[in-house]
Parts: structure tokens; sequence; C-alpha cells
């Protein structure tokens, strides 16, 4: 079981990676200003950014179940919050900040705002000031993040009621838009 999940991440990783790295001619678009099956060779940035978070929403998926360690940044240790989210992230060749709290300020902020929202988009979460808890949102309604109260990564619900084990939603930052992920500008 371990050795299949292991292979099934790196599976997803490879072709996240493979996708993304695609020439644009590769990606095409349906002119429908000539007859049918007549394609139009475009750079596609909003057809990469899909398949960028599909590919995060998959690979978090892929995560589900692991065991919660502090400090764990790979599937086969165990993930705490932020190890999640940068194992997540570096499918796509992104680096981030170890912590929740330097995730936080990366990307672009997005209003706290449900129906805002995007697959792939980094949730914050702490308590007062302080951003102690990152998460993955998957749509709707729904994020990944490896928790330390259940031990394990899990899927939740937005609309949970912060207690002392779930902490209060902060923000949203968006790490994929069509000026961050750039695969080829020329079409």
């Amino acid at each position: 079981m371990v050795f299949t999940r292991k292979r099934e991440t790196l599976g997803l990783v490879l072709f996240a990676t493979a996708l993304l790295s695609l020439p644009s001619p590769l990606l095409a678009q349906i002119d429908p200003s000539k007859p049918a099956g007549v394609t139009k060779h475009v750079v596609a940035p909003k057809a990469r950014e899909d398949v960028a978070r599909d590919s995060v929403v998959a690979l978090a998926k892929a995560q589900l179940g692991r065991r919660y360690v502090l400090g764990g940044e790979r599937p086969d240790e165990g993930f705490d919050c932020s190890g999640l989210i940068r194992y997540i992230m570096s499918g796509l060749e992104l680096r981030l900040p170890r912590t929740a709290a330097l995730q936080a300020l990366i990307g672009r902020e997005v209003p706290k705002d449900t129906e805002r929202l995007k697959p792939g988009d980094l949730l914050t979460f702490g308590k007062g000031s302080r951003i102690t808890h990152v998460g993955v949102y998957i749509g709707n309604g729904r994020y990944i993040h490896a928790s330390s109260g259940a031990g394990k990564v899990v899927e939740s619900h937005m609309d949970r009621t912060p207690n002392s084990l779930v902490r209060s939603w902060r923000g949203v930052r968006r790490l994929m838009t069509g000026d961050t992920i750039r695969l080829s500008d020329a079409g």
C-alpha cells in the first residue's frame, strides 16, 4: 500500500510537470471564426492555470490519510501543515517558505470570500493576528490540510466552527495566476 501511494504521488507530480512543460503550440483552442476542425494555436494561460490547479488538487488528495508529523515534508515520513503545502506546490516547481506564517505572505492576497476561492488557493488560519496553520482549497467549500488534532492529512469543510483545536480562517493567498505560472510566451 505504501509503495503504491508513493508511486501514485510520483506519477501525479510527473504528470503535472509534463503537462506544464508542453510547448504552447500543443495547447490549442478552437477558433470559432474558422470551419470546424481548424484550430488556432495560441498560448493558453487560462488552460495551463486550470491544469495546474487540477494537478494541485490531485496531489493534495493523494496525501489524504498520511500521518501528521511536526516538521514533516515528505509522504514517507509524514507532514505538518506547511510541509504538506510545500510538498504539493513543489510538484509545480514552486518553492515555498517553510512555515505557515511565511507562506501566508507569498502570492497574491485574495479577499476572504468563499465565492472567490479557486482550487489550489492557500488558506491561512490562526489565533489573533498570528498565522499558525495553512491548507489548500480543493473546491466545493472544502480544503485539505495536515491536522495535528486528527494526526493525519484530512479534508475539511470551510464552515467549521473555530474552537480550541480548530483555528479561525484568516486569509487566502493565490499562487497560480496567468502571471505566476508561465510555461512559454512563444505562440
